[in-house]
Parts: structure tokens; sequence; C-alpha cells
């Protein structure tokens, strides 16, 4: 069963969609050195306004290693997102296997400060799909 192209997830009115691409300029094979872009979009389908806070990412990769990543933002932005509202990056993740899994969470806040933890749903880091 081939990975799908994208994952696509709604929690609490943001919806995230994501999909990833191999990097060969940036890898090295032989160095067990591979590296895979990836696209977000966030959506506010919401009927209020959230902030971005903080991310935490699960990245498996093709032995089974887990790694997590936490920090404030993404990309260095905390982007706040009126109803109706999208913000979009690219990223990147570097893995010692030829493939792997992401997925994770935004925590997000609305204006009365109110904190809340949206699903990035899975997604596959695979040689198949080139940036």
């Amino acid at each position: 069963m081939p990975a799908p192209e994208m994952s696509d997830v709604t929690t609490s009115g943001i919806r995230v969609g994501a999909t990833a691409f191999y990097l060969p300029s940036e890898s090295s094979p032989v160095d067990q050195k591979y590296v895979f872009g990836y696209r977000i979009v966030i959506l506010n389908e919401g009927e209020l306004p959230a902030q971005l806070v903080s991310r935490h990412w699960i990245i498996i990769d093709g032995d089974g290693k887990r790694r997590e990543v936490q920090g404030p933002g993404v990309v260095g932005q905390t982007p706040r997102l009126e109803p109706g509202q999208a913000f979009k990056y690219t990223s990147f993740a570097v893995l010692p296997t030829d493939w792997g899994t992401m997925e994770g969470q935004y925590q997000m806040r609305h204006d009365d400060g109110n904190a809340f933890d949206v699903a990035i749903g899975r997604f596959w880091l695979t040689m198949d799909k080139e940036a």
C-alpha cells in the first residue's frame, strides 16, 4: 500500500494539512543523511481567532527510532489566524534512514487566553516524491 499523499486533520476548528518531499540535493545517503522537506497549511475554520503558540513533533525513522522536537512557534513565527485565514510554511527534517514518519500537535490559544491542542496527522517522509 503506498503512503498517503498528505495528512489532513481538523481539531477544534483548526485544520492542518501536511505533505512531505525528498530533497536529494541536500541528502547524502552514503553518510546516512536523508533530508525531507515538508509543507504545512494551517487554516482557521472556527469562529474565533487563534494564535499558534508552540509545536511538538514526533519523528520516527525507518529503524523505529523516535525523536521529539518541541519549541515555540513555527519557523520563528507565532501566527494569529482570524476565522477563514490560513498560514503556510515549509520546513525540513533530517533522518538517518530513507523513510520515516512525522506527526504531532500545535498548541493554540484563543484571544481570551484559553489554550488548546491541535493534532497534526501522521505523514510519511519517503524518497518517492522529490521537491
